[in-house]
């Protein structure tokens, strides 16, 4: 076979005149404007789908500060809860009512007998309440910054039963308290 190029004969004439014989950019233009929208159409679609999940993302993690919260504020009305129904809370509350223990319960039987014997609830006598003792009208002054500390300046006074009622005082020495450094005045820093 030669390739060498010369004008097409006989067949291959015919045929040659049916075929369009120079480059057609008319029949391409369409195809390359179809591919380009295709291409610029996916894009736009990304672009809105990213930007969707990012706004779904932050609701997200908006929700999810908002359950922790309510969360935690949960578990400290629970913990509330708890501390009102515990057996001392509810006793000195019924008590600030004036409610009294009950004595000892009776029952009724499926036959409609009482079982036990039933008592009246008793109300225990009030406990005296301790006198305040009152204080002197001067105070002591606090010993120097640096002074020692000894028994003279550490003295502790304590009530004594000197009449029908806590009114007196007397002092009662202790032993020596060990000095302790003033850190203010340490000088190895």
């Amino acid at each position: 076979m030669s390739t060498a190029k010369g004008p097409l004969k006989g067949r291959a004439a015919r045929l040659g005149r049916l075929m369009p014989s120079g480059p057609s950019s008319a029949a391409r233009t369409p195809f390359v404007l179809l591919v380009f929208v295709l291409l610029g159409g996916g894009l736009i679609a990304l672009l809105l789908l990213n930007s969707a999940l990012n706004q779904g993302s932050f609701k997200l993690r908006e929700l999810k500060d908002r359950t922790t919260e309510l969360t935690d504020e949960e578990q400290a009305l629970q913990r509330d809860v708890d501390d009102y129904a515990a057996p001392d809370a509810l006793e000195r509350r019924a008590r600030e009512l004036g409610m009294v223990p009950g004595g000892s319960p009776a029952f009724l039987g499926p036959d409609g007998k009482v079982l036990g014997e039933p008592s009246v609830a008793v109300a225990p006598k009030p406990t005296p309440t301790p006198k305040p003792i009152p204080t002197p009208t001067s105070a002591p002054k606090p010993p120097p910054v640096g002074a020692r500390k000894t028994a003279a300046n550490t003295a502790i006074t304590r009530p004594t039963p000197t009449s029908p009622g806590l009114t007196g005082t007397s002092p009662v020495r202790t032993a020596p308290v060990p000095e302790v450094p003033d850190p203010r005045r340490s000088s190895g820093r």
